[in-house]
């Protein structure tokens, strides 16, 4: 969730002091821009992973800082509740067997956090949403006991100044309120980094909106929320619905939501970091005492942290992040799209499509997005969330006719985006071996019409056939996931229903 800050009260002058740092931040990026002071090309890649914390009932538990002191690894962070973890796999460089090696280190991290969980009588559970969560888990009680969370939470709520609503309509539809943030936390993703030279930042941003919904057709895993059966990628409603700090009114007027897919192609990082300033009041306006000009005067390299601070309150899908490493400032494109899991091999397989995708798309010489309207993006990213693998999407025809056509979701990705995407990986200098191996996944689950959440669907529905409760069946699915994720092959093949007898129904 971004930067450690303290508890604190925050009054007027507060607010105008952060604002007028947050302006001093977003010329010292300009003037690092201006300046050419980025890092050099240095092809990394980096991944983090959200998680969940369930026992043997397939139920949650809060027990996320017990767990955390029993792993005693800085790999492992809190996240928003108490039954959230979140990993972190130290940056890679793109090329060779980068996918195998990643796939071995998150392998070996979360079977060791799983083991150590196992000792307060937890596991881990890599999914989109948990499907046993009760509004009665999601509640401020169980946020975890971090002053970001409290601080932020308190921020949200009282910018919207009256509950949050949920109304998400799919399958069935599921409507009810909340009185904190804490709805946000079913939400479990992998968030892929891509380090960037600023002359490359728009490019592969501009890219990977494109390919947002493609990313979430194949890799939909979150059909669940309190019980119901709702879109087959639910994360994006739930999320940008239980962080809106917009009344009704606000709502009818356009004003924007702090979570959003966007509204605009864009040719540099800056615009995006400037957009952030000019659309969204600051949240947590605590003030750095680093002024980020002086240091620019004086050759040094500013934090802006004010900056860093504020970007992390607003949840683009594809998020800019400005860093500094060895003392060298950097961008990177943050891709946030996907759901966490089912096992490792389908984590890696997403970001190897990814990766290799966005680099392919970025280097056309007649780009995507200059043949497809934003809001076309962005409402492929809205039918890929409600439909996954069945989703029909529209994209830019071949040749010389122009414009758009619609196209099943699973054909585009097998006929035209698979092969840009293995071309990706290959100028990435990805050895054959790794790129056979996980774009092959992606291509069986597109033969196959087969995600993680057409898995939990068809496996609920085997339990409501045998006889099971909405309840039961739902805990059931929730146990058999987690042993099937556990054996470790790829969600494709896995067998759909629940062995009999059901334990613990």
């Amino acid at each position: 969730m971004g930067e450690k800050v303290a508890a604190g009260a925050f009054d007027l002058s507060d607010r105008q002091r952060y604002r007028d740092k947050l302006r001093r931040c977003l010329t010292g990026l300009e003037r690092l821009l201006a300046e050419k002071r980025f890092d050099r090309p240095k092809n990394l890649m980096g991944l983090e992973i959200e998680l969940n914390l369930a026992g043997a009932d397939g139920m949650p538990r809060m027990l996320n800082a017990q767990v955390l002191e029993r792993i005693a690894s800085r790999d492992f962070q809190t996240e928003l509740a108490m039954f959230n973890l979140e990993v972190n796999i130290a940056p890679h460089r793109l090329g060779g067997r980068v996918f195998d090696r990643l796939a071995e280190e998150l392998r070996t991290s979360l079977a060791y956090a799983d083991r150590k969980a196992g000792e307060v009588d937890a596991g881990i559970v890599m999914i989109g949403i948990l499907p046993t969560l009760d509004r009665d888990d999601l509640v401020s009680a169980n946020l975890s006991d971090v002053d970001r969370y409290a601080l932020l939470n308190d921020q949200i709520v009282a910018a919207r100044g009256e509950d949050f609503t949920l109304d998400i309509d799919g399958v069935e539809r599921l409507t009810c309120t909340a009185g904190s943030i804490a709805p946000e936390a079913a939400c479990t993703s992998v968030q892929l980094h891509l380090q960037v030279t600023p002359g490359r930042f728009a490019d592969v941003w501009n890219a990977a909106q494109a390919v947002a919904a493609v990313q979430v057709a194949v890799g939909a895993n979150a059909p669940f929320l309190f019980g119901h059966e709702l879109w087959r990628e639910s994360r994006p409603p739930l999320f940008q619905q239980s962080t809106d700090t917009r009344p009704p009114e606000l709502q009818a007027q356009g004003v924007r939501p702090r979570t959003w897919f966007g509204e605009r192609w864009v040719s540099s990082a800056y615009e995006l970091f400037e957009e952030n300033l000019r659309y969204y009041p600051a949240l947590l306006p605590i003030c750095d005492e680093e002024d980020p000009l002086e240091v620019l005067d004086a050759g040094g390299v500013p934090k802006l942290a004010e900056l860093v601070l504020h970007n992390g309150t607003v949840y683009r899908w594809n998020r800019p992040v400005y860093g500094i490493a060895d003392g060298v400032p950097h961008l990177r494109v943050e891709n946030r799209v996907l759901p966490a899991g089912p096992t490792v091999t389908d984590v890696i397989a997403n970001a190897a499509f990814y990766y290799g995708l966005v680099r392919a798309l970025a280097e056309e010489s007649r780009p995507v997005w200059t043949r497809m309207p934003f809001e076309t993006a962005a409402a492929n990213f809205d039918a890929a969330c409600r439909y996954g693998i069945d989703a029909r999407l529209q994209w830019p025809r071949r040749g010389r006719l122009g414009g758009t056509a619609e196209v099943d979701a699973v054909s585009l990705v097998r006929d035209e985006l698979l092969p840009l995407a293995e071309a990706g990986l290959a100028a990435w200098g990805v050895e054959a071996v790794d790129r056979d191996l996980y774009l092959g996944v992606i291509e069986e689950r597109c033969r196959r019409r087969f995600n993680g959440a057409e898995w939990q669907a068809a496996t609920f529905h085997r339990g409501l056939e045998m006889g099971l409760s909405r309840e039961v069946a739902l805990a059931a699915t929730t146990r058999r996931y987690r042993e099937l994720t556990q054996i470790g092959e790829p969600v494709h093949t896995w067998p759909v229903g629940l062995p009999e007898p059901v334990p613990l129904g």
